[in-house]
């Protein structure tokens, strides 16, 4: 153990971080996306882990009635998650885009294509395209991230199912959102732990040489 730590000390212990999709780089993997069913669901599939910054289990858990329309988009329902083992649950805002990407209207198209009116609302799709009635699991949204950002050029092995998450607090810190607001999004209860989150991208933002030079 003593000569374990010590090697640590020595090499560091720099973590193997999910790559984060980003917003534009998210917008051009659904760019490469067609109109099957399977395109239909992962399109809803990618908005809305991005949107509500969810985590796989999260994102696949969802139910018809977890979601609650309202005037400026919907919130859904989230009963237990990883942090929430107690089934407290809380609730999250998706907004109405202002691009083509707006992920409750793709989460509204899939629904009708799909014609799910309860029960899971990401489900399984056969080479057939052919829709089952169970939900999907937290690795097929790793599988289905991984294909995706690999048919749009990217380097499928730097993403994960954390990569919609960490995405979204990393496009939202570069755009100027408060800590507090993303953390509403994910769900973080701390500064310290949204900043696992927020990636590389962000160390631009209101760089402190760059307000000098």
């Amino acid at each position: 153990m003593a000569t374990m730590r010590g090697i640590r000390r020595t090499k560091g212990m720099a973590q193997r971080e999910a790559q984060a999709l980003q917003r534009d780089d998210l917008f051009a993997v659904l760019e490469r996306m067609g109109d099957r069913p399977i395109d239909v669901r992962d399109k809803a599939l990618l908005l809305i882990g991005f949107a509500g910054a969810f985590r796989r289990s999260e994102l696949v858990g969802f139910d018809c009635g977890d979601v609650e329309p309202v005037a400026r988009g919907i919130v859904l329902h989230l009963r237990r998650s990883k942090t929430d083992q107690t089934g407290h649950g809380r609730k999250i805002a998706i907004p109405y885009g202002r691009t083509r990407w707006c992920p409750v209207r793709h989460l509204t198209d899939w629904l009708a294509y799909a014609g799910i009116e309860q029960g899971p609302i990401f489900r399984s799709i056969d080479r057939h395209g052919h829709i089952a009635p169970n939900r999907l699991s937290g690795d097929a949204v790793a599988t289905i991230m991984k294909k995706r950002v690999g048919a749009a050029g990217f380097d499928p092995t730097t993403f994960s199912g954390h990569s919609l998450r960490a995405g979204l607090a990393t496009s939202a810190a570069m755009a100027g959102a408060s800590s507090w607001k993303i953390r509403q999004q994910t769900g973080h209860k701390s500064d310290a732990m949204l900043a696992r989150y927020i990636r590389d991208g962000d160390m631009f933002t209101d760089n402190a040489a760059g307000a000098v030079l």
